[in-house]
C-alpha cells in the first residue's frame, strides 16, 4: 500500500487529470479474494462432473446404502414398547415407576398445608433413591434405541 505522501501525489494527479496510477486503489478487504472454501466446494464439484456455478435446488440428497423404504441399512429401528424381560428389566420398570410416583407424591405434598417436614423429606428420599437405582439396574448402553450408531442421540 502506497504511503501517504504517494496517496496525497496521486489524487492531485487525479484531479489535474494526468494521474500516472491508472488503477483505483483496492480497499483492504476480502471482497475480491476466493476463499478456501469456495475453491472446495468447486473441486468438489468438478470431480463430481458439475460444472459452473453451484445453484441451490430443490432436490434432497439421499444417503448412501439406503433400501426401498428409506432407511439406511446401518441404522438401527428402534424397539416398540414391551413388557419387560428378565430381572433387570423388572427392576428397571420398578425404578421408573417409584421416581414416577414420588414425583406425583412431592407434588400432592407441596400443596397440603401443614404438612410435616418429614413426609417432604421421605418422598425426597424415595426419588433419589429411584434415580439412583437406576444406575445400577441400567442396561448396557449400545443397546439403546435412542442412540444412532456414532453414539448421538436422534
Amino acid at each position: 500500500m502506497p504511503n501517504r505522501a504517494e496517496r496525497r501525489a496521486n489524487a492531485k494527479r487525479a484531479r489535474r487529470g494526468n494521474s500516472r496510477n491508472t488503477r483505483p486503489q483496492m480497499a483492504r478487504s476480502r471482497e475480491g479474494m476466493v476463499d478456501e472454501y469456495s475453491l472446495q466446494e468447486k473441486s468438489i464439484r468438478l470431480q463430481n462432473g458439475q460444472t459452473g456455478e453451484w445453484k441451490p435446488s430443490a432436490s434432497k440428497l439421499v444417503p448412501e446404502g439406503t433400501g426401498e423404504q428409506g432407511h439406511a441399512t446401518n441404522r438401527r429401528e428402534p424397539r416398540s414398547l414391551r413388557a419387560p424381560q428378565g430381572v433387570r428389566g423388572w427392576l428397571r420398570f420398578l425404578c421408573w415407576t417409584l421416581i414416577v410416583l414420588s414425583a406425583i407424591a412431592f407434588l400432592v405434598v407441596m400443596w397440603i398445608p401443614n404438612m410435616p417436614t418429614w413426609s417432604v423429606i421421605v418422598v425426597a428420599a424415595v426419588f433419589a433413591v429411584g434415580v439412583l437405582s437406576l444406575f445400577f439396574v441400567a442396561g448396557n448402553p449400545k443397546d439403546n434405541p435412542n442412540v444412532d450408531a456414532n453414539g448421538t442421540a436422534v
